[in-house]
């Protein structure tokens, strides 16, 4: 999961997926999905900034709550170059992304992602390749936890006017917690409901999400088996400008494999955001 190690004989939690968030940071609400292109501020060198605010009812990545199925507030910041040409776009990106986090040993506390990579895009912006680095820091924890751990990240794209498929890999060479190395896959659909028409200013689009976590210490990591797979799926509105998701979130780990909680079970997820 990324799952936590915790006192009193549980496991641990998880991380996130979330989805990072839309434009430059590559993580979202649960993380759920990014809607639309957010809103770009000129920045220096030629260059563009972005920024999300972002209210989820529960924290979630890879299916599991980080944040004990409470609410979470994340913000997000990115700052993007150039394209090198009208011909080549590709360009360079640096952004950080936040959360609460609250896990059983720790407490509350605060997760911030670094990150930064390259950008392709390609057949007039329909294919495009995204990799990265993302460094997880959780502020004030032991660092005998060895919670903070940096993933390596590959994500595709396709973008076929009335469905955009995508996947993703991140790779990590000792994982959160110390467990040594992981692999996270997943692939997602997004798909525009452009037939339902209620206002003007109001576009729905529906999404899923397969994926599956494997790490070599699975004990340190948090969960029953070297391996395990999460799921979601849900409809994002977005309202003059404001995105609202509303998904179900699951895992195939049980209540016992989740260190007796329901971290791990199935639940609907509530977000809002929007990009500045």
């Amino acid at each position: 999961m990324r799952g936590r190690k915790q006192n009193g004989g549980e496991t641990g939690l998880l991380r996130k997926l979330a989805s990072i968030s839309a434009g430059l940071i590559m993580l979202c609400a649960s993380r759920a999905v990014a809607a639309d292109e957010p809103q770009k501020w000129t920045g220096p060198f030629g260059g563009t900034f972005t920024a999300t605010f972002a209210f989820v009812s529960d924290y979630s990545f890879g299916g599991i709550s980080q944040t004990r199925r409470q609410p979470a507030i994340q913000p997000s910041f990115g700052y993007e170059t150039p394209t090198v040409s009208d011909k080549v776009l590709l360009s360079a990106y640096v952004g950080a992304w936040g959360s609460n986090v609250n896990f059983t040993n720790t407490g509350p506390t605060v997760e911030i992602d670094l990150m930064s990579g390259l950008r392709l895009k390609a057949f007039d912006k329909k294919l495009s390749f995204d990799l990265g680095v993302i460094h997880y820091n959780y502020l004030s924890t032991p660092a005998d936890l060895f919670y903070d751990y940096t993933d390596l990240a590959l994500f595709v794209s396709y973008d076929f006017g009335f469905a955009e498929i995508n996947g993703k890999v991140r790779y990590s060479g000792n994982s959160f917690g110390n467990s040594g190395i992981a692999w996270n896959k997943r692939i997602q659909y997004n798909v525009p409901l452009r037939f339902i028409r209620l206002h003007e200013n109001v576009s729905l689009k529906t999404y899923g999400t397969l994926g599956n976590q494997w790490v070599e210490r699975n004990l340190n990591y948090g969960i029953p088996n070297n391996d395990y797979w999460y799921w979601q799926f849900g409809v994002i509105a977005n309202v003059y400008g404001v995105d609202r998701s509303l998904s179900y979130v699951d895992t195939n780990i049980d209540i016992t494999g989740c260190g007796n909680t329901l971290n791990c079970h199935g639940r609907i997820i509530f977000g809002v955001w929007k990009n500045f």
